[in-house]
């Protein structure tokens, strides 16, 4: 609050003062018109009407790089401002970058050419680690290196998949988007290794917050960086017990990593009990990764999906409807609409991943609805909050 000018901070229309205010807002808006859209798509609702690349290109990039890209640059920006004490991404600057992702959307769904679709969408990702690098580099903030790691990689993934389109590789896209998809993993492993147990600490109100074991959590990287190159190298898409393994250890890790996290009175905290059923969903999807390519199960979409969806988009949804509420003044305590948003979300996580078999369509369907009646809670409690001023009448 104090790191710029306050009148000058004021002066700034507020959805534009920090970047969780337009990307929260828009990121969970595409998400939630992507997965019917898609789902139309598939069911052979939408025929006339192809997005560049086709529908599977689409969904496979727009969920990744459009909606969890939106989130993660969100939540970066703002955070990073707190980090570091350098003042955050806001007025103009955060608009020009709010366009540039608006246009990517937009070139790639109503099917400009080519060379603008890629040009948006290749542009977005880097200028995030630009700015993540010009906040953390001044004041040799090293722990937040792997930030900006973690953001060129994934900006090289988007190129790989961007590439793969324009050639009509569909084995290049997938290499590009798996990859992309654990990429964006490690970055959640990452933050949510801090905010998870600092936010159960204090929202319990316990006297000391868990420390973290530092070989636990190098080797966790390690093997994050290990499965990113396998992706990003086209040595992943196929069984393979070494790979197998080390999804197992991770899962086994991630999983060793959540019990020492567990507080039994978080169940009764719904902003807590969000955040650590949606990393019980990254330790299912790890194992489930790891069967696959022991071949011990043969579906490598439940493994996918129970990161994608119950992971990363639990996660998301966790993590916006606290950070929304403490970066706009309020007190931490959801509206109760969003808290059933939490238990549907789950359920429809569940459709997703197991509901396999003779009523896989109507479990999609099933899963689309919860998806939506989640995000459109969000968006109806939450929404006015990113348009307004803060509360409190401080900057942000």
């Amino acid at each position: 609050m104090q790191l710029m000018d306050r009148s000058k901070a004021l002066s700034i229309t507020p959805f534009l003062r920090l970047g969780f205010r337009p990307f929260f807002f828009f990121g969970v808006l595409l998400a939630m018109l992507a997965i019917p859209l898609w789902i139309m798509a598939l069911t052979g609702h939408i025929e006339s009407w192809q997005p560049v690349g086709g529908w599977l290109a689409w969904h496979r990039h727009e969920l990744l790089f459009g909606f969890a890209g939106a989130i993660v640059a969100g939540f970066l920006l703002t955070a990073v401002q707190t980090w570091t004490g350098v003042p955050g991404l806001s007025g103009k600057l955060l608009l020009g970058l709010t366009v540039v992702w608006l246009l990517a959307r937009f070139s790639w769904l109503l099917g400009l050419p080519l060379g603008w679709v890629i040009l948006f969408n290749g542009l977005f990702m880097p200028l995030v680690a630009l700015q993540m690098a010009r906040s953390v580099w001044p004041v040799r903030q090293v722990r937040n290196y792997p930030l900006v790691v973690v953001l060129v990689v994934l900006s090289l993934l988007e190129f790989l998949v961007l590439y793969g389109v324009a050639r009509g590789d569909d084995a290049l896209q997938r290499q590009g988007v798996l990859g992309g998809v654990w990429a964006v993993g490690a970055l959640m492993s990452i933050i949510g290794g801090r905010v998870i147990p600092f936010f159960t600490q204090r929202g319990l109100l316990r006297m000391q917050q868990v420390a973290p074991v530092s070989w636990l959590e190098q080797a966790l990287q390690l093997g994050t960086a290990v499965i990113i190159l396998s992706f990003a190298a086209g040595w992943a898409l196929e069984p393979n017990a070494f790979l197998g393994l080390i999804f197992i250890a991770m899962g086994v890790g991630h999983g060793v990593r959540a019990g020492r996290w567990h507080d039994p009175g978080l169940w009764k905290v719904p902003l807590l009990w969000s955040l650590h059923i949606a990393y019980l969903w990254f330790i299912i999807a790890f194992l489930a990764m790891g069967l696959w390519y022991l071949e011990w199960i043969g579906s490598l979409s439940l493994a996918v999906h129970a990161l994608t969806v119950g992971g990363m988009s639990g996660l998301i949804l966790a993590m916006i409807a606290r950070v929304t509420l403490g970066h706009t003044g309020r007190m931490l305590n959801p509206p109760k609409a969003m808290v059933a948003g939490f238990v549907i979300f789950n359920v429809g996580a569940l459709f997703r991943v197991f509901g396999v078999g003779v009523a896989y369509t109507s479990f999609l369907w099933l899963a689309a609805l919860c998806w939506v009646v989640s995000l459109l809670i969000y968006l109806v409690t939450y929404g006015p909050m990113l348009w307004r001023a803060r509360v409190d009448g401080a900057p942000g």
